[in-house]
C-alpha cells in the first residue's frame, strides 16, 4: 500500500456496533459481522472524522501507538471490503438487472374468500362469511400446480401453501390437491411440502391426524391470552373466540407429530405486551414458535398501532429478545421466531435484493386462477401477473421486480440494513402508502435499532456458545 495513495471513505459500506466493551464491525454489503481489534477500533472511528485519508495521515495520528505494518494491514482490510475505496462513494442503487425467469419453488392457493371469523383488522380485501365465500375448485388448483412444476422445474422441493378466508372450509378441495400433487411431484422425482395458516376452529382429530400424515407444517392464528384474542377475533356473529380456539390448540399440539406448529399474532391498537402474550402462547398452550406482526396499516385504522404503541412493541420485542439470548446460552430456543429469523439472517450472512419471495420464488392464485404477486393481494385491486391458463405475465412481473430492487433516489440507498429489510413488506407499503413499491418508512428507525440488538444478541452468543446456531437454525415452522 503506497504512502501517498488518498482513499475515499465509503460510509455506505460499514455500520459498527459496541457490544459487551468490543466492537463488531457489520460490513453492509454482505451483512457480514467482524469483531474489531483496537488497531480496527481505532481506525474505523478515526474513518468516521475524515471523507478521505491517506496511510501518511493515519501514521501521523497513530504513529506513537500502533506500528506501521499493523497500520498497513489492517487499511489493507479495509479497502479489500471497499470501506476504503479509490473513487468517491456513492449510494446503494440497488442490482440493474433483467428479470424475466421465475423459479418458483412455492404456489399459495386462496382455496375459500369465506371465513367462519370476522377479525376486525383483517386485511383481506376479498374476504366473505361462509355462505358467501368463493371457492376455488380443482380445475384451478390444478393448472396451479402444472404452473409450479413447470416454473419450478429446478426445485427438488415445490411447496403448497393453503390460505383463505379460513382454508379449511375447503377441505375436500385440499384433500383433492394434495393427493393430485403427491402423485405428479412422485412421477418427477420431487418432494411435495405442504402448509397452511388456520384460525383453527375447525380443526378435529380426523382433520389433524390427515394433516400430520401429510405432513403439513401448521401455524394458527391466535393473538394472546382470552382478553386479548376475544376482543378481535371475533365470529361473524360478534362472540369471542379464545377458548374453541385455545381447545381446539390443545387438541391439535396433543397429536401432532411431523412438524414443529407455530403461530402468528397481529398486534394491535392497546395491546402491545408481547412477552405476556409470547409467554401465553409458548408456555400455556405449547406453541413451538410464537412470531408477532404489529398492525400499522389496516384499512380501519382504529386498530392500527399508534407511533408510541409501537415504540412500546419493539421495546417489549427487546425484551423477549434477551430472553432468546438466555435461553440460547443454556442451548435452547425460547421459540421467539422474530428474533430466530434476525439470528438467521446474521448468520448467514443474507443479502437480499428483494425484501421476500414474492414474484420470484412463490405467486398467490385466486379462485379465479389470477397469478398475485403474495397471498395477501388476491382481491385487491393490484395489478395480477398472469393466470393459471395462460400463465406468468413474465414481462409485466419482471418490471414490477426490477423497480423493486432499484434503490435510487429512496432512503434505501444509503440505508445500513437495506440488504436485510429491503425496503419491507410490499402489502405493508401498499396499505400504508398506495404504493407496493415504497419503503416501510414508517418501521425504519425502529428496524435499525432492532438490527443493532440483534447484532450484540448474535456477538454474545457466537462467543459463549456457538453450537447452538448450528443446532437450532434448521428447524422453523412455515408462517405467512
Amino acid at each position: 500500500m503506497s504512502m501517498s495513495n488518498v482513499f475515499y471513505v465509503n460510509r455506505y459500506s460499514f455500520h459498527d456496533v459496541a457490544v459487551d466493551g468490543k466492537r463488531m464491525l457489520f460490513h453492509i454489503p454482505s451483512s457480514g459481522l467482524f469483531q474489531l481489534d483496537e488497531v480496527g477500533t481505532a481506525l474505523i472511528d478515526f474513518l468516521k472524522e475524515h471523507d478521505q485519508i491517506s496511510l501518511v495521515d493515519v501514521q501521523k495520528r497513530f504513529g506513537n501507538l500502533i506500528s506501521d505494518d499493523h497500520i498497513a494491514e489492517t487499511m489493507g482490510s479495509f479497502k479489500e471490503l471497499s470501506i476504503l475505496c479509490d473513487e468517491p462513494a456513492t449510494p446503494d442503487d440497488g442490482m440493474k438487472v433483467e428479470i424475466r425467469e421465475f423459479p418458483l419453488s412455492t404456489i399459495i392457493l386462496n382455496v375459500n374468500t369465506g371465513c367462519n371469523l370476522s377479525c376486525t383488522y383483517c386485511y383481506k380485501e376479498d374476504l366473505a362469511i361462509p355462505s358467501k365465500g368463493q371457492k376455488m375448485n380443482f380445475e384451478t388448483a390444478k393448472k396451479s400446480v402444472e404452473l409450479l412444476l413447470e416454473q419450478g422445474k429446478s426445485r427438488e422441493q415445490l411447496n403448497v401453501v393453503f390460505f383463505g378466508g379460513e382454508p379449511l372450509t375447503n377441505l375436500k378441495l385440499i384433500k383433492e390437491v394434495v393427493e393430485y400433487t403427491e402423485k405428479r411431484c412422485a412421477e418427477l422425482g420431487k418432494k411435495a411440502d405442504f402448509s397452511m395458516t388456520t384460525n383453527a376452529t375447525l380443526l378435529n382429530e380426523e382433520v389433524v391426524d390427515y394433516l400430520d400424515s401429510h405432513r403439513f407444517g401448521i401455524s394458527i392464528s391466535m393473538d394472546g391470552p382470552q382478553a386479548v384474542h376475544d376482543r378481535r377475533r371475533i365470529t361473524v356473529g360478534g362472540q369471542g373466540t379464545y377458548h374453541v380456539v385455545a381447545a381446539k390448540a390443545r387438541m391439535l399440539l396433543s397429536r401432532y407429530r411431523s412438524k414443529p406448529v407455530g403461530v402468528r399474532v397481529t398486534l394491535t391498537a392497546g395491546h402491545t405486551d408481547v412477552v405476556g402474550i409470547h409467554e401465553h402462547l409458548k408456555n400455556d398452550l405449547g406453541f413451538a414458535e410464537v412470531g408477532v406482526a404489529p398492525a400499522t396499516s389496516g384499512p380501519v385504522t382504529v386498530f392500527n398501532l399508534s407511533s408510541k404503541e409501537l415504540r412500546e412493541v419493539f421495546d417489549s420485542m427487546m425484551e423477549l429478545g434477551r430472553a432468546y439470548r438466555d435461553a440460547a446460552l443454556q442451548g435452547r430456543n425460547n421459540g421467539f421466531s422474530n428474533m430466530h429469523q434476525l439470528m438467521s439472517d446474521l448468520y448467514e450472512g443474507r443479502k437480499k435484493a428483494l425484501p421476500c419471495g414474492a414474484g420470484v420464488g412463490l405467486l398467490a392464485v385466486d379462485n379465479n386462477g389470477d397469478l398475485n404477486l403474495c397471498h395477501r393481494f388476491t382481491g385487491s385491486d393490484m395489478p395480477k401477473f398472469g393466470n393459471v391458463d395462460e400463465g406468468i405475465e413474465k414481462e409485466k412481473l419482471g418490471s414490477f421486480l426490477e423497480a423493486a430492487t432499484d434503490r435510487s433516489n429512496k432512503g434505501c440507498s444509503t440505508c445500513r440494513i437495506r440488504n436485510l429489510c429491503a425496503g419491507g413488506c410490499y402489502h405493508e407499503s401498499y396499505a400504508h402508502f398506495g404504493d407496493p413499491l415504497s419503503p416501510t418508512y414508517h418501521y425504519c428507525d425502529l428496524m435499525r435499532e432492532w438490527v443493532d440488538f440483534g447484532i450484540g444478541v448474535y456477538t454474545e452468543i457466537l462467543e459463549k456458545n456457538p453450537s447452538f446456531f448450528r443446532k437450532h437454525l434448521s428447524t422453523r415452522s412455515v408462517q405467512l
